[in-house]
């Protein structure tokens, strides 16, 4: 992602039984990309989680937060969020990696995706993001993508991902069933 002519498809970060998609992406490149599960643990849901969720602020969450990395440079920090009141009980609140992946584990409780909508804006970066992401200072813009996964015409799933501003252009191939 941090290269120009990087280009990459969003259809298999969505299909269970993938396994880890990111590491096969950047290998087939030529390169080496990596992800470290930061935190995972029941969180309070911020306000744009929690409307895009159909919660009310404040409602428990699964908070999954991974810091993603090209050839051991950061370049996104992922938080992933479910309602509790099904995540709570499963894999996706530990921390450790989880076998299959997250899509995976979520097609097996019956959450298989129907309907992705992505939002993508730009913003400056809060203090945690600028450490993590290793930004030269906090005039460095980032790419916020806020991705809402729903089956059912209900939303279980909202992703908010950031990179820095350097990577200049997102590109997203998808195949439409």
């Amino acid at each position: 992602m941090t290269e120009t002519h990087w280009t990459g498809s969003s259809a298999p970060y969505l299909e269970s039984g993938q396994g880890d998609v990111w590491g096969k992406e950047a290998a087939a490149q030529g390169r080496t990309g990596t992800q470290r599960i930061l935190r995972a643990e029941q969180a309070s849901a911020p306000q744009e989680v929690a409307a895009h969720l159909g919660l009310t602020p404040g409602t428990p969450v699964i908070l999954r937060q991974r810091l993603i990395s090209l050839d051991s440079r950061p370049i996104e920090l992922a938080n992933s969020y479910w309602p509790a009141s099904f995540a709570a009980q499963t894999a996706l609140a530990q921390k450790g990696r989880i076998r299959g992946g997250a899509v995976s584990l979520l097609a097996s409780l019956g959450y298989k995706p129907e309907s992705v909508q992505e939002y993508v804006t730009t913003r400056p970066p809060t203090r945690e993001e600028a450490e993590a992401l290793q930004l030269a200072d906090n005039h460095e813009w980032i790419l916020c993508l806020t991705r809402v996964i729903s089956s059912g015409g209900h939303p279980y799933e909202v992703s908010v991902m950031v990179s820095p501003g350097r990577i200049g252009r997102l590109h997203y191939s998808m195949k439409a069933h």
